[in-house]
């Protein structure tokens, strides 16, 4: 069984998709880094020295009574809140990343579509008398001994 499974976990697809996780999970963290450190900065600053992280609505108030300065002194307290200042970052996330597969895939799509090669040139034609296949260069039936039109 332990054979069974070491074949199993080093197939190339298995190896190629757990690859493809670890990447993938590095590209979401520097995907967030930039959205939350980079990108809704600039935005706060221009809706007037907003954070997005601390935007919430309090459903309920904590054993401290608020008002709470942040996400983090809320949850600090107990209180019950709607965070959705996160939940906007992480749809910013959401965007970036689906964005950024979108051109990897056009772009795998591309290269395969390059790979495709032109149809080759036929080199066989068929008798217009009798139907059989000649060579496209005959100019006069192998079978039948008809003339055959020059190409």
């Amino acid at each position: 069984m332990l054979k069974e499974f070491k074949e199993f976990a080093m197939r190339g697809n298995v190896v190629d998709m757990a690859v493809g996780i670890i990447i993938g999970a590095a590209f979401g963290t520097i995907v967030k880094s930039l959205v939350s450190d980079i990108i809704m900065p600039p935005i706060g600053l221009l809706l007037g020295d907003v954070d997005f992280r601390n935007l919430f609505i309090l459903l309920k108030e904590g054993t401290t009574a608020g008002p709470y300065a942040s996400v983090a002194d809320a949850q600090a307290a107990g209180a019950v809140t709607v965070n959705y200042g996160i939940f906007v970052d992480t749809i910013i996330s959401f965007i970036i990343i689906a964005f950024a597969v979108f051109l990897l895939i056009r772009k795998i799509n591309e290269l395969k579509r390059e790979e495709e090669t032109p149809p080759e040139e036929p080199t066989a034609k068929d008798c217009p008398y009798c139907l059989s296949s000649i060579p496209v260069k005959a100019t006069r039936c192998a079978h039948c001994t008809s003339e055959l039109e020059a190409a």
